[in-house]
């Protein structure tokens, strides 16, 4: 990565201004990448009546858009340093608020879910790029805080998405959520022509692993399309397991092109490092529980208790909060301990988390019956999923600190992805085709229930898959900057 800080303006005074301004214009962009994510989950319902959206097909509202930010992350940061950082800033932002005005004119499912992708093409573009910025901008200390406010971003656009994308859908109509970002998206642009410093050189296309990229998304495609359809399909039918194992063919492919790929978005050979390959696996499968937790949450609240968007957003609070107090206290926890007494613990916690949640009636009541369960669960995966994070970037080498949390990033979004379609199915289909009222509470309670499982089966694996205290701590002590980062 360069780091030239050249401002657009020769005088002094902007150069020293300039880092100023960044900062702040670089997390808006981020935010609003996030927010496109955890808003829709509080849209959900309204928008599916709108558009006639039944069974698991609603999930792809977020998948859609999660899958393709997710598999093009590591092609769109190779792209910012080979293409030039304000170029693909600018080129993502021009993607992203394209498709946000064609998602909020969405005539049809089809539409929306084509949109919505056109939102994660763009945001896989800006978010590295935007990333990349922050790190040839910003030195020493500067830079550490700089990352740490990234950070908080991320964890605190959750929480404000979902109230956000209450109150726009209560007072408005879910088509706002997509509508805000016009005004925000063309702040942006006319900000950063101003202050993101101008690419220096030539956009060089030779090392864009493209090949790679384009058979990472379709196969990961696959899979998810493969899981959505089991629920009229079946699970043991012709249709899923071929379209699913097409997909698991495709990512073989992947590692292998990869493999023999002079510079790939991926060395398949650092995933030995049972920090970076143990941590990524169980990373995926906590994201996965994460997104679920956040999706049959709000499911619930609104088509079996029947509360209207905004309530449904003020009761994530509690949620939000949770998880970033696990996610603060991760990294005094892996200071001590190491990493499998921070994961293993944590996620035996959300465990007993989801199995309170799996015991939800068909009329509950939300602080009696939701809200010990959201808090467990919200805490423990909060601390388990950042302890992994920051495990994933202690096992990386100086030289790839930049793919490796790329590839982390990837692996939360594509967790989130594979975790959606995955409960949303397990929910419809066991809520038996009806889903509304008793029959949405049966079957939210029994995703629930499958998730619990899933959290003690990844606590137990922590023991298998992640590396000791006495080889995880000296590392650790080396590369002091992966717990600021995270």
């Amino acid at each position: 990565m360069h780091t030239h800080t050249n401002a657009p303006h020769g005088s002094t005074s902007d150069q020293n201004e300039t880092p100023k301004r960044l900062l702040p214009l670089l997390l808006v962009a981020q935010l609003m990448v996030i927010l496109d994510i955890t808003a829709v989950n509080i849209a959900m319902p309204s928008l599916a009546r709108d558009l006639k959206i039944s069974g698991s097909t609603i999930s792809w509202t977020i998948t859609a858009y999660s899958l393709v930010f997710g598999s093009l992350l590591l092609l769109g940061g190779r792209a910012a340093d080979l293409l030039g950082r304000r170029r693909m800033f600018l080129v993502g932002l021009g993607i992203f608020t394209a498709s946000s005005l064609a998602s909020a004119m969405a005539p049809s499912a089809a539409a929306l879910f084509a949109s919505r992708a056109g939102q994660g093409l763009g945001a896989a573009m800006l978010s590295p790029a935007a990333l990349s910025i922050i790190t040839g901008s910003f030195h020493g200390q500067a830079r550490a805080k700089a990352l740490a406010a990234w950070g908080a971003v991320g964890g605190g656009g959750a929480a404000l998405g979902v109230l956000l994308g209450g109150l726009l859908t209560q007072v408005g109509d879910w088509r706002l959520i997509f509508f805000i970002n016009l005004p925000v998206a063309a702040a942006l642009a006319v900000g950063a022509r101003r202050i993101v410093p101008a690419d220096t050189q030539k956009p060089r296309w030779r090392g864009l692993d493209a090949r790679g990229a384009a058979i990472a998304t379709g196969s990961l495609a696959a899979i998810v399309y493969a899981i959505t359809q089991s629920e009229t399909a079946g699970w043991v039918s012709g249709q899923t397991l071929g379209i699913g194992g097409v997909g698991i063919v495709g990512l073989v492919a992947f590692a292998t092109c990869e493999r023999r790929t002079a510079q790939p978005l991926l060395r398949i050979e650092r995933l030995r490092d049972r920090a970076v390959g143990g941590g990524l696996l169980l990373a995926l499968i906590n994201a996965g529980l994460m997104f679920g937790l956040f999706l049959l949450c709000s499911l619930y609240l609104q088509l079996a208790l029947g509360h209207g968007p905004l309530p449904t957003g003020l009761a994530f609070i509690p949620l939000a909060l949770a998880a970033g107090s696990g996610a603060h206290v991760a990294g005094h926890l892996i200071n001590r301990h190491g990493l499998r007494w921070a994961t293993g613990p944590a996620l035996a916690l959300a465990a007993g988390g989801l199995l309170l949640l799996s015991h939800l009636p068909a009329h509950g009541s939300y602080l009696r019956d939701m809200l010990p369960g959201m808090l467990m669960a919200g805490f423990g995966l909060g601390l388990s999923g950042t302890a992994m994070a920051v495990g994933v970037l202690t096992g990386a080498r100086r030289d790839e600190a930049g793919m490796i949390s790329g590839v982390s990033a990837t692996g939360h979004e594509i967790g989130g992805t594979l975790g959606i379609a995955i409960y949303a199915s397990i929910a419809t289909g066991a809520a038996g085709g009806i889903f509304v009222g008793p029959s949405a509470a049966a079957g939210i309670a029994h995703a629930f229930l499958i998730a619990g499982y899933v959290a003690i089966a990844t606590s137990i694996a922590t023991v298998v898959l992640l590396p000791a205290a006495k080889t995880f701590l000296p590392k650790l002590r080396l590369n002091p900057q992966a717990v600021a980062a995270h």
